[in-house]
């Protein structure tokens, strides 16, 4: 018999692992900070497309928001990898919230003008996205390092649990501002966030520069960002979550075209828009609230095709949902809750197979495509739904995501054959 009466099996909860959060004072701290950051960062977000709509009435001025965070997030974030190697995160952490507050300020002050001029706000927005290419690669490499291997799907886990409670509330409190205060409000609450987040990074402990050996010890320059793409080579499996992920974000991120939904399709305004962006975000967070389960999932490569194919669904479901708000939440849901469980997986193959000295540089190139595909997306979405209509756009982007798992699937098979050991390690296949 498998029972043992003296030696039970534990039961494994079906709820997110809260372990690390309870062993790791580091990772609370880092995790606290986030939630307090991006709380900020998701109400300035929603401010800044309603103020270009606004301005222009363009679905395309919009969607250029995305591209001027592209090209500022894509150079430091290539060159800021080796930067987050070579010097103590924490201090790198601390010099990322200052530069938000700048970004922040500035936004501030262009909504006390009565007709800002567009350069400043995209200026504003380049600046933040400027600043993000070293800031989430810093939290991301940090995390392997304040918790235990066994830990880790955990605290990834609880990572998407506070990055997607951030977008849950962040729209719907910046909505409700926007409506009842105006977006100079909006813009202040996301410098003071900024100011909190940091207070709390300051009580971090030091974080001492990793060593490595071979060509991972090479921690600056050229040399050390080339490293990083040199150690890509080969690992068939973690360049296909990269490339997944790129196809779901720049195909089916629809973001740019909430605050212009809300009021075209949906006859409403800031709150609509806050309710849009926030429903992908209430699914994420019931989705990684419930991710107990993932830690005895061995076919992670599966589970990335498996939940991305399902974020493309949800997608071109909601663009097929016309008028009917309640309907149209349900799919943004539904297609959050797959993108989270999709984000644990993708994130867990790349920490357990990259030591720790490139995984600023790693960590780096993740984040190029996690952030820098829904810029993209953004952009590819305003200029579509110019051409014909933001509908058009959604469920044109949906399908055409569903189209690249598909690609994805049949010409990288290592991701599906994926299997992570027994103990979480990755295997030699990557």
């Amino acid at each position: 018999m498998d029972n043992d009466p003296i030696n039970p099996p534990k039961r494994v909860s079906r709820f997110v692992d809260l372990t690390p959060l309870k062993e790791s004072r580091d990772f609370r701290l880092l995790w606290f900070s986030t939630i307090i950051s991006e709380t900020g960062t998701q109400i300035s977000t929603l401010a800044v497309f309603t103020q270009i709509y606004l301005l222009t009435r363009s679905a395309a001025a919009v969607g250029f928001v995305g591209l001027a965070k592209l090209v500022p997030l894509v150079l430091t974030t290539v060159l800021g990898g080796s930067i987050v190697d070579a010097v103590d995160r924490r201090k790198l952490l601390m010099a990322t919230q200052m530069g938000f507050a700048v970004s922040s300020l500035v936004l501030l002050a262009g909504a006390l003008m009565e007709s800002p001029p567009l350069a400043l706000i995209y200026g504003a927005v380049a600046l933040g996205a400027a600043v993000q290419g070293l800031d989430s690669p810093t939290r991301s490499a940090m995390t392997p390092s304040l918790v235990s291997p066994e830990q880790l799907p955990g605290a990834v886990a609880l990572q998407q649990v506070a990055w997607n409670a951030t977008m849950l509330v962040g729209p719907l409190v910046g909505g409700l501002l926007i409506a009842r205060s105006g977006l100079r409000w909006a813009y202040g609450l996301d410098v003071l966030s900024y100011l909190a987040a940091l207070v709390a990074t300051s009580f971090l402990s030091p974080r001492p520069v990793p060593q490595g050996a071979g060509f991972a010890s090479r921690q600056s320059g050229f040399g050390a960002i080339a490293d990083g793409f040199k150690y890509l080579k080969g690992k068939r499996v973690i360049q296909s979550t990269f490339i997944i992920d790129l196809v779901a974000m720049v195909f089916g991120m629809p973001n740019a075209l909430f605050a212009i939904l809300a009021v075209e399709q949906f006859h409403g305004g800031s709150e609509i828009a806050g309710l849009l962006f926030a429903a992908p975000a209430f699914g994420a967070v019931m989705a990684a609230l419930t991710s107990g389960w993932v830690n005895r999932v061995s076919k992670q490569g599966l589970a990335v095709i498996v939940s991305v194919a399902i974020w493309g669904a949800g997608i071109t479901a909601f663009g097929l949902a016309g008028d009917r708000l309640v309907l149209a939440l349900f799919f943004l849901a539904i297609a959050g809750a797959a993108d989270v469980i999709s984000a644990v997986f993708r994130s867990t193959i790349l920490q357990l197979s990259v030591p720790d000295s490139l995984r600023g540089r790693l960590s780096s190139i993740h984040i190029l495509v996690v952030a820098g595909g829904p810029r993209l997306g953004n952009f590819e979405a305003g200029v579509v739904a110019e051409a014909f209509t933001p509908a058009v756009s959604v469920i044109s982007g949906g399908l055409l995501t569903l189209a690249g798992v598909g690609l994805v699937a049949t010409f990288i098979p290592q991701l599906a054959q994926y299997r992570a050991t027994k103990h979480g390690e990755a295997r030699t296949i990557l």
